[in-house]
């Protein structure tokens, strides 16, 4: 059993490890913050969030009592008040002690914009030049704090609350370490891709890309053809908040990268990105959100954190239980 501070704590230290940017980089960010912190005036620090002191990952939050024991946790891609009510429903048979969820939530979804700089940083590494992937990114993440500003962030959590049940969001965390996990797998097998047909079907023997197919969502090429060469391939839209910024594209191709791996794409990006003669695999949304929370999840399973799966997670499991 567990803590909702261990879990959090766990979720983070995990983003730190398998961050694309590499964990010094993370952790001297971090540093950084903490340096900045300590030079503001106490009205500036009266309103600072103390959370990005230990947690660089702004979309990622808990709410309610870190110190509760967590025996059972209902976990989904998306919670709305909806699955706070089922989760209350299935306590009265057996107790639910967390929610978590993947998208953000709170001051989570207020401040997904910020962690957003993270791409700049990710897209240097592989050779975008940084003054470019920088400014472009800026101007983005402007974008997604106007265009999330309306939502009603606090919605489900309100709903927890008057339950009183903790609810926490896991997102960057999460999708860095679905990018993690694909980086590694293409790698692995580098030899045997030539073609971007070779990819889309090395993605497809991924057990969620295997379930989505089924259920319509699996793997499928949104720009280029299949018999086209693959070229240098980034995993670049895999983490990072959301979308980037629709005119880097161009600078990608410049850079030598020959295929994207993406989780989704809004219809102004993939023309775009047609344009720089850029192939585009489209992995799929929830089945990798589903890579990433699973791998979390199983961390908590060896601890003993019992898991119900809800609202899109696609669950497979990659340890057996002693």
């Amino acid at each position: 059993m567990m803590t909702g501070k261990q879990i959090y704590k766990l979720a983070i230290d995990l983003g730190i490890k398998n961050d694309l940017r590499g964990s010094k980089l993370v952790k001297d960010r971090l540093k950084r913050t903490n340096d900045k912190y300590n030079k503001l005036g106490d009205d500036e620090k009266n309103e600072f969030d103390n959370e990005l002191l230990n947690n660089p990952y702004s979309d990622t939050r808990y709410f309610g009592d870190l110190d509760k024991k967590v025996k059972r946790v209902l976990t989904g891609i998306d919670i709305g008040t909806g699955e706070v009510m089922l989760a209350n429903k299935l306590s009265e048979k057996k107790s639910i002690d967390l929610i978590i969820a993947h998208h953000p939530e709170g001051s989570g979804l207020a401040a997904l914009g910020e962690v957003m700089s993270m791409q700049a940083e990710v897209l240097a590494t592989y050779g975008v030049p940084i003054n470019i992937a920088e400014n472009l990114i800026k101007m983005r993440m402007s974008e997604v704090g106007r265009a999330v500003a309306p939502a009603n962030h606090y919605q489900a959590i309100d709903a927890a609350e008057l339950l009183d049940m903790p609810l926490m969001c896991c997102h960057t965390p999460a999708d860095n370490l679905v990018a993690t996990f694909l980086s590694n797998y293409i790698k692995k097998n580098q030899k045997k891709l030539t073609y971007v047909e070779d990819l889309v079907s090395l993605l497809k023997d991924i057990p969620e890309y295997k379930q989505a197919i089924q259920m319509k969502a699996g793997p499928r090429l949104f720009t280029g053809k299949n018999d086209n060469y693959l070229g240098k391939i980034a995993v670049t839209e895999i983490t990072g908040g959301t979308s980037g910024h629709k005119d880097i594209y161009k600078h990608m191709a410049n850079a030598g990268i020959g295929t994207i791996v993406a989780m989704h794409m809004k219809e102004e990006h993939r023309e775009e990105a047609s344009k720089a003669h850029l192939n585009i695999v489209i992995a799929g949304h929830m089945s990798s959100d589903s890579i990433g929370m699973n791998l979390f999840l199983d961390e908590l399973e060896k601890k003993g954190v019992e898991v119900i799966p809800c609202s899109g997670i696609i669950r497979h499991k990659r340890f057996k239980k002693k």
